[in-house]
């Protein structure tokens, strides 16, 4: 009988390891805590414009993205409604892959943020996910040996010169280490934390030239935009630190006895700030259905689980991994889901935390004041803003409408209402927040994918009453709430979707046909 590898106790990993972790004997993850100190001081004057174009990257950037926009108010603007968003949409992506890493990378995060961002936009960058070309197999080997040391030989056996995935700020390879043992390698692009530096730079400077003057920077808010993409990306530029934040979120799941999701242990010794060698985990692709039926593995299993412990490690711990998609999951034989790379990881303070909690409680009680306290507290609006007009400006204390039974012109005059007052108020989109609400898209899709006659009103019931029962007492002594006073409402819920009470049950086909419908009536009246 096969003991369970010790590491276990301090982390979400596999069962068969290839070593084992000891996380405070780890030389490269001593000086991390620093690393991400100066990475945050750097930030302000990166984001900060310039009264000057900083530098030639500016010009260079400045003419790809003036081009794309001519060429858009000649032809494509005069078209007006949707087919001149979609035009412009297509005009900024194929800037963006001319641009580079910095520019594509940014368009993936767009990619991912259905519902943050205008549609046309979403639609059109979806296409940058596949648009990175691979670095040649020598580069690559200049990489790992400069910062390995010696050559790629003393450390692999094998290295496949073919990478897994090509992605704007790395490629990742298989390899197997000279004791035999399969690993895969993350090899960061040479020079490309200077490249992203400058162009964050140069996007802080072209950002506010860029408001109200474009359809689709109305609702992104590019200066905001610009700065929580400068937050997210700069953490992807030293592999130190996303290892590090892989042992965090395998400790937490471990902590919340949270055992569907296991992280590949990082190499005790090979990760430098450019190369990260991992365990290799097999499994299937997270959206590939027939697999599932291949494995016997239930699919709403693993929306479910992936959902509770995202949100657990969020609530309860404040870290989790902030760029869920479909290739960053695999699901293992077993049912459990292997989560990968952690270049993108929601951290959020004491404080920040506690709003998030208090936001999730107050939407399942049906309590919109307290929700905007939330949303103030965590950034999106002034600490000045006076709540009480938010939401009436907002209708948030209105008899529910349901959307499906609006006019075209009604449809488009509620949503322009509704952001003119938002962007009135001084609404922005913290980082934390867009990572939390980019997941949350995404499992929204996975259910479309895998569980589309998931009945909605009951699971967002089932997951409302496991933290109530798992975590409630806590959660509710950190808020300074009486938890004996916690009543789910799921009329609230009903009218988060645009029904009333008298609709019991709502799947995610149903929500589906609701959304065509209400997409359909824009697309006419645009």
């Amino acid at each position: 009988m096969s003991t369970a590898p010790p590491d276990l106790e301090r982390g979400a990993f596999s069962d068969d390891p290839p070593w084992e972790i000891h996380p405070d004997g780890l030389s490269w993850r001593t000086g991390v805590p620093a690393l991400r100190t100066a990475t945050h001081r750097r930030l302000p004057r990166l984001v900060t414009p310039g009264r000057r174009p900083p530098g030639r990257r500016a010009l260079r950037v400045s003419w790809v993205l003036g081009n794309a926009l001519i060429r858009w108010a000649l032809t494509g603007r005069r078209r007006g409604g949707t087919e001149s968003r979609a035009d412009l949409s297509r005009r900024l992506r194929e800037a963006a892959e001319t641009l580079g890493p910095t520019y594509i990378k940014l368009g993936q995060i767009i990619s991912s943020g259905e519902g943050i961002f205008p549609p046309e936009l979403v639609a059109e960058f979806v296409k940058c996910r596949d648009q990175v070309p691979a670095e040649d197999f020598g580069t690559v080997r200049r990489v790992v040996e400069g910062d390995l040391g010696g050559v790629l030989e003393d450390h692999f056996a094998s290295f496949d010169r073919t990478p897994i995935a090509a992605a704007s700020i790395a490629q990742v390879h298989g390899a197997t280490l000279t004791d035999g043992t399969r690993v895969v390698v993350k090899v960061q692009r040479p020079t490309v934390d200077e490249l992203v530096h400058a162009d964050i730079e140069v996007m802080a400077w072209l950002a506010p030239m860029l408001v109200g003057r474009i359809p689709v920077a109305a609702l992104a808010n590019p200066p905001a935009l610009v700065e929580v993409f400068a937050h997210t990306i700069s953490e992807e530029l030293d592999f130190r630190v996303e290892a590090d934040n892989m042992l965090d979120v395998a400790r937490v799941f471990a902590e919340l006895g949270q055992r569907q999701f296991v992280i590949p242990r990082p190499h005790p010794h090979l990760v430098t700030r450019r190369v990260l060698v991992m365990e290799r985990l097999d499994g299937f692709g997270f959206d590939d259905v027939t697999s599932y039926d291949t494995h016997g593995v239930d699919t709403h299993a693993v929306v479910r689980a992936v959902m509770i412990g995202f949100m657990e490690g969020a609530l309860i711990h404040g870290i989790f991994h902030g760029d869920l998609h479909g290739g960053n999951l695999a699901v293992l034989p077993d049912g459990r889901t292997a989560l990968l790379d952690f270049g993108i990881t929601g951290r959020m303070s004491q404080a920040k935390r506690l709003a998030f909690v208090r936001l999730l409680i107050a939407g399942t009680m049906n309590d919109p004041t307290s929700q905007l306290a939330a949303l103030r507290d965590l950034g999106a609006l002034p600490a000045d803003t006076d709540l009480d007009a938010v939401a009436a400006d907002l209708g948030l204390f209105d008899e529910v409408v349901d959307p499906t039974t609006m006019t075209p012109e009604d449809l488009v005059h509620e949503l322009q209402r509704v952001v003119k007052a938002l962007l009135g108020y001084g609404a922005r989109m913290p980082k934390e927040l867009m990572l939390f609400v980019k997941n949350m898209v995404f499992l929204d899709g996975a259910i479309a994918r895998l569980a589309p006659d998931l009945d909605l009103f009951a699971e967002i019931t089932h997951v409302a009453t496991y933290f109530a029962v798992t975590h409630g007492e806590r959660l509710a002594g950190e808020v300074g709430m009486d938890p004996t006073n916690y009543q789910f409402d799921v009329d609230g819920v009903r009218a988060a979707f645009g029904v009333d009470d008298t609709v019991e049950t709502m799947t995610y086909r149903e929500l589906q046909d609701r959304r065509e419908t209400i997409r359909r009536r824009l697309q006419r009246r645009a």
